[in-house]
């Protein structure tokens, strides 16, 4: 295989920025199996926990046994740690993520007009908010103000990858599941490490979103996929414009005007791959 086969291949895993993708594809049994003794008791003791979230501290009562998740970052996480639960936007869920489809969970909905009844009537004694759902925020509080919600969505000015390592061990403090957030962690670390010695520093780089036929340009450092890859791997982008939107879709962007751009690499999300 020739380096830049090799640099691509590298770049693209990392540039996924899922921290459940660096997984080792061990079995839940096997990573409870590996848990030291100290913190399988310290999360069999501990009565409560206290997570930093986006709005302040959150006292979490232990253990957490009917969790509702509306941050679509953690479905994959926390299948792979067997968590069950209660109520999910299930057309949010990616095909690769099963756990989580049966009847028995209650359907919250898409986040444009969601069923936050039926997140409640689930009775959940934590909800897990995020990304597409934050904006509901204070409505499910005010449905649910004696259940502890979360969110951990990654905040405005601070760096992409700290964020999602952030949410990753806050979760396994949730969940006695610290072991297998530092194993998440470390790999991820490990795999940006790679990308980077992989990268030749020169080679231009472009980003885009496509979706029913239109093409978005994504911005060096902005939106929630492919900008923030930039800073993090320093890649040299092979355009740049001023004003660029902050929006994840990107600005749209002519096949002429990749074309006179000239990258030697495009990373692309193809939306409609999802839904297809």
């Amino acid at each position: 295989m020739s380096r830049t086969t090799t640099s691509l291949a590298a770049i693209a895993a990392i540039a996924a920025l899922g921290l459940a993708a660096c997984s080792s594809g061990t079995t839940t049994s096997s990573s409870q199996s590996s848990a030291s003794p100290s913190e399988t008791t310290q999360a069999t003791q501990a009565s409560s926990v206290s997570i930093d979230a986006n709005d302040g501290p959150v006292e979490i009562k232990l253990p957490v046994t009917r969790a509702a998740s509306l941050d679509n970052r953690t479905f994959e996480v926390l299948q792979q740690w067997d968590v069950p639960l209660v109520a999910v936007p299930k057309k949010l869920i990616p095909s690769t993520v099963t756990a989580y489809n049966g009847e028995d969970i209650a359907d919250v909905g898409m986040h444009r007009d969601p069923n936050l009844e039926a997140l409640v009537a689930a009775n959940p004694d934590l909800i897990i908010s995020g990304q597409r759902f934050s904006k509901f925020d204070a409505q499910i509080k005010e449905l649910a103000p004696d259940v502890p919600l979360i969110n951990l969505e990654p905040r405005e000015g601070k760096p992409f990858n700290e964020e999602l390592i952030r949410e990753v061990t806050d979760l396994g403090e949730i969940f006695g599941k610290q072991d297998e957030a530092k194993k998440l962690v470390d790999d991820f670390n490990a795999s940006i490490e790679r990308a980077k010695k992989a990268y030749d520093g020169s080679s231009t780089v472009m980003a885009v979103d496509v979706s029913g036929g239109n093409i978005g340009y994504v911005a060096p450092g902005k939106g929630r996929t492919w900008g923030p890859v930039f800073d993090l791997l320093g890649l040299k982008p092979a355009l740049e414009v001023e004003g660029s939107t902050d929006s994840h879709t990107g600005d749209d962007i002519s096949v002429e005007a990749i074309a006179q751009a000239n990258p030697a690499w495009i990373f692309v999300l193809d939306r409609d791959a999802a839904i297809t």
